[in-house]
């Protein structure tokens, strides 16, 4: 079996631990936890606003132009074309580093109702953790979800996307012979795509990336994968730790997320959708600064009833404050998919389908059966665009 070359780490099996382990294991989680998580993030990703914005507007320009090995620009029909794009899966070992073990069950219900329902695929990167895996590991503790993707290969409605825990599929001579081994035909591999449209007589470019572009600890960086891979994976796989809060995130946007929306709110009639923060974003705002858009428009209304539900409903995803929030002057350019390795199982995704954008979210409900809700929806016509 063909692996990403010169990877050696250390790997923990998982056996089962007798209970004054597991109350150490849990004691030290709640030390190491939180300080770890901070460290991770710091140095996982760290944008430069001018190499992103180089990075973007090279790789659209690539795409534009037809240079299909940059990207795959699709033609589409907003009423009746559908398409889900989910990113960020960072398939493992089913070992204690595996963030996406969780996930998995809701992953494969949702490949299994947007291929019943005849949508398109789009994997917008990072579906295999080749930072703190090998293939050959990563194949075998996932058969099926690469069974259930390539369903959507084989109905030609699958598009795959790099990102940087996976950038292996672009740049290694022998990554598409490991591919074939799992999708059992050639699958290629992409930066970006390109959705293009009509709405209302107008153009629209869907104009879609994994979002690593121009991050310096992310984009090629040598340093962070290997804290990730020989660091950082060996102790999360023994504490069990999923940096990854629940999708009702309690955040404003993170730096990585308000730089892909300043260089999408300064293009006409497009749309730039991305992954890798692994923070979801609707029509430009996080699901806590929508709270607070909407907040503001009750107190210019003098709705007191539905200011009080607002600010309840902020105040149970954040700390209470009085730090002004005003996000009325954003445009609807920029959305995030989030991820498909919450530390609660939940996924989420954006679907373009039935002349709509959603940002969906699938959980599990009673029973541990996954459910499909519907975050935030608008209709393609009703965005506010330059």
């Amino acid at each position: 079996m063909l692996e990403p070359r010169g990877k050696s780490k250390l790997k923990i099996k998982q056996k089962p631990i007798s209970p004054v382990k597991a109350l150490m294991r849990k004691f030290l989680q709640n030390i190491f936890t939180g300080p770890v998580v901070k460290l991770a993030n710091k140095l996982s990703s760290r944008p430069d606003r001018d190499r992103v914005d180089k990075a973007l507007s090279e790789l659209y320009a690539e795409i534009s132009a037809g240079k299909d090995k940059a990207g795959l620009a699709l033609q589409f029909d907003a009423a009746k074309d559908k398409f889900i794009i989910l990113s960020d899966q960072h398939k493992g070992a089913r070992d204690g580093a595996d963030v996406f073990a969780n996930a998995a069950k809701n992953y494969l219900a949702a490949l299994d109702y947007y291929y019943t329902n005849n949508f398109c695929y789009i994997n917008l990167g990072d579906s295999e953790d080749l930072w703190e895996n090998l293939f050959v590991t990563i194949k075998r503790h996932n058969k099926s979800t690469f069974e259930a993707e390539q369903k959507f290969i084989q109905r030609n409605a699958f598009v795959k996307i790099f990102g940087n825990h996976d950038l292996y599929w672009a740049n290694d001579p022998l990554a598409p012979v490991s591919l074939q081994s799992v999708y059992h035909q050639q699958v290629k591999i992409y930066e970006g795509a390109m959705l293009t449209t009509t709405v209302n007589g107008s153009p629209l470019e869907i104009y879609m990336t994994h979002g690593h572009q121009g991050d310096l600890q992310s984009d090629g960086n040598w340093f962070s994968k290997w804290f990730v891979s020989d660091i950082w994976g060996p102790f999360q796989a023994y504490l069990h730790i999923n940096p990854n809060t629940p999708a009702n995130n309690d955040q404003l946007k993170t730096d990585h997320n308000q730089i892909m929306y300043e260089w999408s709110s300064k293009r006409k009639n497009l749309l730039l959708i991305t992954g890798h923060t692994h923070q979801p974003v609707f029509r430009s705002l996080t699901q806590l600064e929508a709270l607070y858009e909407k907040l503001g428009i009750a107190k210019r209304d003098n709705d007191v009833k539905k200011e009080a539900v607002l600010q309840a409903k902020i105040e149970a995803l954040h700390l209470k404050t009085d730090r002004p929030a005003d996000f009325k002057g954003y445009l609807d350019t920029y959305f995030n998919s989030g991820c498909c390795c919450f530390n609660d199982g939940d996924i989420t995704g954006i679907e373009v389908a039935d002349g709509s954008i959603r940002l969906i979210k699938w959980e599990y409900g009673a029973g541990k059966i996954s459910e499909r809700l519907v975050l935030e929806e608008s209709k393609l016509e009703d965005l506010k665009l330059n």
